[in-house]
């Protein structure tokens, strides 16, 4: 999501689809022109007894649309669209789908987390992870895990980390 607010007349919005549209719905904005983020992250499925892998987003029911309104407005008609919400601070959002872009490209194994709870907030200070900011969550057994969050749509992915990576912000 390398597209900044601010140098267009376009802004982020957060696309809530139809169950299961996520993906029929970026084909749409593709086909369209529209710029857009779809987190996907590589799972295993097994059908007829034989494994495959499937590219499933990581955000069930959310695309992230970067648009004017009248491309918000076409993105209504594909019938794959529950609601639009709009993003009332645009640079956090793009800092948090530029953090979690990163750790899709990093391939790190991702925990999809749900309902995000506050706490302290640290940035990673080495590894190939250096620079990337969330909140330290511990596990049961005292697995840390660093917790890399869409605010917005209160959703986020955990990492699992060591407490030398990390310093706070």
């Amino acid at each position: 999501p390398a597209y900044e607010p601010g140098n267009s007349d376009r802004r982020w919005w957060a696309i809530f689809t139809r169950s299961r549209h996520e993906k029929a719905l970026a084909r749409e904005l593709e086909r369209f022109d529209i710029p857009f983020f779809l987190p996907l992250v590589i799972r295993e499925n097994r059908i007829r007894s034989r494994i495959v892998e499937v590219y499933w987003p990581l955000f069930g029911g959310y695309v992230f649309m970067f648009g004017r309104d009248d491309e918000r407005v076409r993105a209504l008609t594909t019938n794959r669209v529950a609601t639009v919400l709009a993003v009332p601070d645009q640079w956090q959002l793009r800092n948090d789908l530029k953090q979690l872009n990163r750790l899709i490209e990093l391939d790190a194994p991702l925990t999809i987390e749900r309902r995000l709870m506050p706490g302290r907030r640290v940035r990673i200070k080495s590894g190939p992870m250096r620079g990337l900011e969330g909140v330290v969550t511990q596990r049961r057994g005292g697995q840390r895990r660093l917790l890399v969050a869409v605010e917005f749509i209160q959703h986020g992915v955990s990492v699992e980390i060591d407490d030398f990576m990390v310093e706070p912000v």
